[in-house]
């Protein structure tokens, strides 16, 4: 199998080709970058927004899969009026770019999505067959689009939503609270948005799995382990790191309005996986436990 990545400077792109690596198979990698770091594979300086760009080079590679792991992630710089185009031209137009370069060339693709795109309410977990879509944000808006222009341009495609992500190549919820906890003796996390974490080498293992299979379609995947909030999530990891660092909890209303509306209820239903023959990923405080030993 051959594969080409895109985004692989930043923390899933970079697992996905680690994993790649380790299995033997054939991969390349790409983002916006000059170049990347520790890859070990033929890297592509490629913007995805330029479609005469992706399309040759996505018919030059001949994959027989895609994973399109770049993005615009940025929640919150996602609403300014500056960044709105951006956001678009990178999350749907960039993705429409891939995908129609991917039905070129006959080849799979996987697309990376998010929780964001629900409306986040009530406490049932959102199955991965849902369509009762409702994004509080420009950034949710973006990656529904995308995920709507994979689905209707292609038949071999793999849409799987994501959440609360952490990765060694990259920041996340869990290095900021590291390098709080370090300068800081108390500090704040809401405890009423509700998701799993997702260590991003699980995650990898996972995408490749599917990638050597032909059951397509919308798949949710997180860590397993139970739903926690990012307080929960804040008190093991200083736990685990031997801090001492105290943790309030708060509400998202106390916490203060971000720029980006932040879902309330991101419990994602796996359940598919384990029906479709995949493997889940381990428990999320196992995954902390091994995170934090790779880091370091």
């Amino acid at each position: 199998m051959k594969a080409f990545v895109t985004g692989v400077c930043g923390q899933l792109g970079y697992d996905v080709i680690r994993e790649l690596n380790k299995r033997g198979y054939e991969a390349v990698g790409s983002d916006i970058r000059d170049s990347a770091d520790n890859l070990n594979v033929p890297y592509v300086k490629l913007d995805i927004t330029d479609k005469e760009a992706v399309c040759k080079t996505i018919v030059d590679v001949k994959p027989d899969v895609v994973v399109h792991c770049s993005a615009w992630t940025a929640v919150d710089a996602a609403e300014d009026d500056e960044n709105k185009d951006k956001v678009n031209n990178i999350n749907v137009d960039g993705t429409r770019n891939i995908a129609e370069a991917c039905k070129s060339v006959d080849c799979k693709m996987i697309y990376i999505s998010t929780d964001y795109v629900f409306d986040g309410q009530g406490t049932e977990p959102w199955e991965a067959d849902c369509k009762d879509y409702g994004p509080l944000s420009v950034y949710g808006e973006s990656k529904l689009q995308g995920e709507l222009v994979v689905s209707e341009i292609l038949e071999k495609y793999f849409i799987v939503r994501t959440a609360w992500v952490f990765g060694k190549n990259g920041n996340n919820f869990i290095k900021t609270m590291l390098n709080i906890g370090k300068k800081y003796d108390t500090l704040r996390v809401v405890n009423d948005q509700i998701g799993t974490p997702t260590y991003t080498y699980d995650l990898a293992r996972l995408l490749v799995d599917m990638a050597e299979t032909d059951k397509y379609g919308f798949y949710h995947a997180t860590n397993e382990g139970g739903y926690i909030s990012w307080y929960d999530f804040a008190c093991e990891i200083f736990r685990q790191a031997g801090y001492e660092t105290k943790v309030n909890s708060v509400t998202t209303e106390e916490y203060g309005v971000s720029k980006a509306k932040r879902p309330l209820n991101s419990r994602l239903d796996k359940s598919k996986l384990v029906k479709s023959g995949f493997k889940p990923l381990p428990d999320w405080k196992d995954a902390l436990r091994r995170y934090l030993a790779e880091i370091n």
